[in-house]
């Protein structure tokens, strides 16, 4: 599966392991984690090793994972994705507010452009839909910003499937982010709206926020004994089977835990085992 890759938007070819930057800022997403060469040597690295889509946010720092992006890859290689996104607003550790107006969006937008050193950000997410705004107005925006070459595509990230189907009656939707991982399908019947319309699905926490990076004597650690593999490497091994829409990107501040996440791409998993692992999720939903 290494080699594997998913056309977002139709146009743009990547491999479906990603890497997400929110690990390189400080807990709550708030300042740096450690200093900023270990972040630039880990973003260098996954570039290295075949990534091509990174994902980031303006409110990551706040600011500062795009600086840390630009910092280590601009100028970009080819082929490489950057998706950020707009319209949360972070004013302390674990501290945010959704900011949707439109006036908001486009200064935010124009903000992403310049800390990215790009002219035109290759997909732009809304991070929130603000309820306090109409939702047209919010997709308006962004899609005056495609329209002017600032943003190539637009995506979502935390709705329904009903939100998104309303939001692609409105304009093109390249992609979602939502949280997903295999101990938590509430998401899949967006993920099934995804797969029928071939809209690339970004899970958050695909590791749990870190609880699947580890589950020694767990019915996932006996399997990924069995893989030679860890738990978490199995866990983002199952995302990667479960559909092809599926473009997970773990992140991680850490070069071990970098090359450990990015060897999951190499793991096929038997029939019966996703079967197992599957049922794991499944069986982990609330009734």
């Amino acid at each position: 599966m290494t080699d594997e890759r998913f056309p977002i938007g139709g146009e743009l070819p990547v491999r479906r392991l990603g890497f997400g930057t929110g690990r390189l800022t400080g807990t709550g997403y708030w300042g740096p984690r450690g200093d900023a060469a270990r972040a630039v040597a880990v973003l260098r690295r996954a570039v290295d090793r075949g990534v091509e889509l990174i994902d980031t946010a303006d409110n990551y720092g706040p600011d500062l994972a795009e600086q840390l992006v630009a910092q280590a890859l601009h100028p970009y290689p080819a082929g490489l994705v950057i998706a950020t996104k707009g319209g949360v607003v972070r004013t302390g550790p674990d501290i945010w507010h959704i900011a949707g107006r439109p006036e908001d969006l486009r200064a935010r937008c124009e903000a992403s452009l310049r800390r990215l050193r790009v002219e035109t950000i290759d997909l732009y997410q809304l991070h929130r839909i603000d309820p306090a705004v109409p939702l047209a107005d919010q997709l308006g925006a962004l899609a005056d910003l495609r329209q002017a070459g600032k943003i190539r595509h637009i995506g979502l990230d935390s709705v329904t499937a009903e939100q998104l189907e309303q939001a692609a009656g409105i304009t093109e939707i390249a992609s979602v982010q939502n949280r997903y991982h295999l101990l938590d399908r509430e998401s899949e019947p967006v993920l099934e709206r995804c797969a029928a319309t071939g809209t690339a699905f970004l899970p958050w926490h695909p590791l749990g926020n870190g609880t699947l990076a580890t589950g020694a004597g767990t019915a996932v650690g006996g399997l990924a004994e069995r893989y030679g593999a860890t738990p978490g490497q199995l866990a983002l091994a199952w995302l990667l089977h479960r559909s092809p829409v599926l473009l997970p990107t773990p992140g991680t501040g850490s070069l071990a835990h970098l090359e450990q996440n990015l060897d999951a791409a190499a793991i096929s998993l038997t029939d019966q085992d996703l079967d197992l692992l599957t049922g794991l999720s499944t069986a982990a939903q609330p009734r």
